[in-house]
């Protein structure tokens, strides 16, 4: 009866211990057989991951050429319109430059502020003087009128004659010929432009005003707020 026991209990044993046995086969297998699976689904995760890493690092020097691109543009824009503006001064200039040369030739009728220069003989000759010597004569206007168009005068008339760079002034006693146009004392030489430095030209220390007092002539200076000139006209004209 004991030795049955014993059978009976070894057997229970055996039998229990074949299970767990083939309880951790069938456990092992399944593992075994679910390993490749994980593996794939692995190497499927880290190629999506690296795929991503490129797009992600494509797309990164694709935004760093389209910002190199786009400022490139902009300097070619900005490059442009330095040239339109450069085009747009260059001919500003020009037009301006030809409307003073037409100026100062006496094309076209000219208005604006400047002075007025009246030039008269002396009241008073010493008895024995040469009455010549305190009249106003070519030269004098001469020195006037020069140093009006070193001033940047506009535009200058004599007695309402208006001049050009090629304009004579002669005289003849008491009278002066301004291209042919024969006019007589008061002598008023009128220019238009910057008053202020027109005046300060003439009244230099020294200069063209203080030469005409010292050879006797009477002279007067008035700013003008504004003159009017007409083209010059030769006799033939």
């Amino acid at each position: 009866m004991k030795v049955k026991r014993k059978h009976l209990i070894l057997s229970f044993v055996l039998i229990v211990t074949g299970f767990i046995l083939a309880l951790n086969y069938e456990m092992t297998n399944e593992s075994v057989s679910l390993s490749p699976g994980y593996d794939r689904q692995w190497e499927r995760e880290d190629e999506l991951r690296n795929q991503l890493i490129l797009e992600q690092s494509s797309n990164q020097k694709l935004q760093e050429d389209m910002r190199f691109y786009q400022a490139q543009l902009r300097e070619l824009e900005e490059h442009v319109m330095t040239l339109d503006e450069e085009e747009e001064v260059r001919a500003k200039n020009l037009l301006e430059d030809l409307d003073r040369l037409r100026k100062i030739v006496g094309d076209v009728k000219v208005e604006g502020p400047g002075i007025e220069v009246s030039l008269e003989d002396s009241d008073y000759v010493p008895d024995g003087e040469d009455p010549n010597n305190y009249i106003v004569h070519e030269f004098h206007i001469q020195r006037v009128v020069h140093e009006l168009f070193v001033a940047g005068a506009e535009a200058i008339a004599i007695n309402g004659y208006r001049l050009t760079r090629q304009s004579y002034i002669q005289c003849t006693g008491p009278v002066i010929r301004v291209d042919g146009h024969v006019s007589s004392a008061p002598f008023v030489v009128t220019a238009i432009g910057d008053s202020d430095i027109l005046e300060s030209a003439l009244t230099l220390p020294g200069g063209v005003h203080s030469q005409l007092v010292s050879d006797e002539i009477t002279v007067r200076i008035q700013k003008k707020n504004k003159i009017e000139l007409d083209p010059h006209f030769t006799e033939s004209g």
